[in-house]
């Protein structure tokens, strides 16, 4: 008789366990169906937790303007417009969600001993030192504190297209002015982390895009992610990637430096990237809007005691909660950003209650 009874209230807790859940995600759909269209009209949600995808939500309200734009671009790109909802493999750019992947592919040299986060850059891009900027350091580079005044993100973008090769882009930063001393000044900016992969290239004699494929991209599966196989990658904004490959990435993160039973990155530097630098003797002079004030470590954005995140400018936004043990994405296509922290705020804690 006590067995059954046991039995029956296991049974009742796992029910009723799954339907606040259930209930949960509800309110998640809800909320999803409700701001799609002021988020590009198109968005997916995936959660993983427990080692699986728990949650697969696509919402697609595009309007007939919201398609007419899609259209216009696609064409001015020589492509086809797609406007189907965007599933688990939809491949688009996903801007500023780069730079967590390539903080963690910096580090992948780190934990091997093939480059110290103290290691300055003159070391490794002479014409940096020919400047008065070669005693930059690794981790200023990491977590925007450079001092480097680099241009607005949107015209650093344009200004990349240009660009030929690494050491044209290197050399452009080089002549840059400085807005204060590199680590008391917090810039958000592409900077940083295009004179950390150059000197990747330096150390490695291959291509950033090569070095991303091999340390990241294939031990991680993941097939549809890449820097654009552009002649100079930009490492700070330049990925193409898919909500499930992105997910990937974020199980390695959550699991502390581990995926599918093989290490990736060392524990030690998981904890290293996530260490808030925005210290309270640092000025900062430029930081978006949607990122209030949360801090920043290698890479990513750290959202309270913990949470990181690494949203991008066409507001994708991935994120790893290491007390409730799970991670998300959110996959997005628009431009204007009023609002973007308070939806980020508000699906996070949604999706938070679903998992309680």
């Amino acid at each position: 008789m006590k067995i059954k009874i046991i039995i029956v209230a296991t049974l009742l807790s796992v029910t009723y366990g799954k339907a606040r859940a259930q209930q949960g995600f509800k309110r998640v759909n809800a909320w999803l169906s409700e701001h799609t269209h002021e988020m590009g009209g198109r968005a997916i949600l995936l959660v993983y937790k427990d080692g699986k995808v728990i949650y697969n939500h696509s919402v697609n309200d595009m309007s007939m303007k919201q398609k007419f734009v899609q259209k216009m671009v696609a064409k001015k790109q020589g492509k086809s417009a797609g406007l189907d909802d965007y599933n688990a493999t939809t491949r688009q750019a996903i801007a500023s969600c780069s730079k967590w992947l390539s903080a963690a592919l910096v580090m992948t040299f780190v934990d091997e001993g093939r480059l110290k986060l103290s290691d300055t850059v003159g070391k490794y891009l002479p014409v940096l030192s020919q400047h008065g900027k070669g005693h930059i350091t690794i981790v200023q580079c990491l977590s925007h504190l450079t001092a480097i005044k680099a241009a607005p993100l949107k015209q650093n973008l344009q200004e990349m297209k240009n660009i030929s090769s690494m050491d044209q882009a290197i050399q452009d930063i080089a002549i840059l002015p400085m807005e204060g001393e590199p680590g008391k000044v917090f810039h958000y900016s592409n900077a940083g982390l295009q004179i950390a992969g150059a000197v990747l290239e330096k150390i490695s004699g291959k291509s950033f895009e090569t070095l991303f494929a091999e340390r990241i991209a294939r031990p991680l599966n993941m097939q549809n992610t890449d820097f654009g196989k552009r002649r100079v990658a930009l490492p700070a904004g330049g990925a193409f990637s898919t909500p499930q490959d992105y997910l990937n990435f974020l199980a390695m993160i959550l699991n502390k430096g581990i995926f599918n039973g093989k290490r990736i990155l060392s524990e030690a530097n998981i904890t290293q990237m996530q260490i808030n630098r925005i210290t309270p003797d640092v000025k900062v002079a430029y930081s978006p809007a949607e990122a209030g004030n949360f801090g920043y470590g290698y890479g990513e954005w750290i959202m309270g005691l913990h949470t990181v995140s690494s949203p991008g400018l066409f507001g994708s936004y991935p994120w790893v909660d290491t007390h409730k043990k799970y991670a998300a994405f959110l996959m997005t296509f628009y431009l204007k950003n009023d609002g973007r922290q308070e939806r980020y705020v508000e699906l996070k804690k949604l999706v938070d209650e679903a998992l309680q």
